[in-house]
């Protein structure tokens, strides 16, 4: 916990939602917050610093690996990380070629940083909620998010990605008039096309909102549930055994979500570049 905050239910909870925000205060211009209420006050630009740290570096992992075992790739006996890694291609190879029946090259290496690099960001949730908070604090750092994914902002640039991909092979498949003309002209005629719009319209934007509000709400109420099995800790040594118990069934399960929702993220991914890449 941070030293300015009492040690109550409500304040470890709190604390553990804070990202690290970095912003233009109005009272002490270009800062780090110290509380919420003043990354509140930063508003729309500010940067919350661990997420992006942590994405980063989860980033930078997936292609230090693939990258270390595309240099060292052998056709004798693989070991053990190439056979995980190839699995793990097939297995994104499949899915594209279930789903996605246009031609495009770029599909399949999307799909893939997409799968990886959001399971990467998902699986940090099951790191025990205190250890890197507590390490961050000891190195002066008062707040540290370490799942990505439970922040709007990482998410919502994910999904708003895909959304602009997604217009753009929209209009360089079928062209603007195409593309304007899907919009407008279904699913009721050309005189209708106020309604065929708004109805299009909304169907259009809601494909960025619930991609990245899908992967947001899960791995969000995930993280909420280990904080509040974390808190049985601090109550006594009887509802401290039962809290490793929970905790240890939630990460099992939770193993399942944070499989789910890479692979649902990925899926509507090819789904929507598929969409993209055919006339109606």
């Amino acid at each position: 916990m941070a030293s300015s905050e009492t040690l109550t239910a409500s304040g470890y909870i709190k604390h553990h939602l804070q990202n690290l925000t970095f912003g233009n205060h109005p009272d002490n211009g270009w800062s780090i917050a110290h509380s919420a209420e003043e990354a509140s006050e930063m508003g729309f630009m500010a940067i919350h610093l661990d997420s992006m740290f942590w994405s980063i570096v989860l980033g930078i992992l997936f292609l230090v690996v693939f990258r270390m075992v595309a240099v060292r790739v052998t056709s004798g006996t693989p070991g053990a990380l190439q056979n995980f890694i190839e699995w793990i291609v097939d297995f994104i190879e499949d899915n594209v070629r279930g789903s996605f029946s246009g031609k495009n090259d770029l599909i399949a290496p999307m799909a893939l940083t997409l799968f990886v690099w959001v399971l990467l960001m998902n699986l940090m949730d099951l790191v025990p909620v205190d250890w890197i908070p507590e390490l961050a604090k000891l190195l002066g750092i008062e707040y540290m998010k370490v799942v990505p994914t439970t922040d709007p902002n990482i998410t919502f640039s994910l999904a708003l990605s895909v959304f602009v991909l997604m217009i753009y092979f929209n209009i360089k498949i079928k062209g603007l008039g195409g593309f304007l003309g899907e919009l407008t002209l279904q699913p009721f005629g050309k005189y209708m096309m106020p309604v065929n719009l708004f109805l299009e319209g909304i169907s259009l934007l809601a494909k960025p909102l619930s991609h990245a509000l899908r992967l947001f709400g899960n791995l969000y109420a995930g993280e909420m549930i280990f904080i509040l099995i974390a808190l049985l800790y601090s109550t006594g040594w009887v509802l401290g055994i039962m809290g490793g118990f929970l905790q240890w069934a939630w990460a099992v399960f939770h193993v399942l979500i944070v499989l789910l929702q890479a692979f649902i993220f990925m899926v509507l991914t090819i789904v929507y570049m598929d969409m993209a890449h055919h006339e109606h």
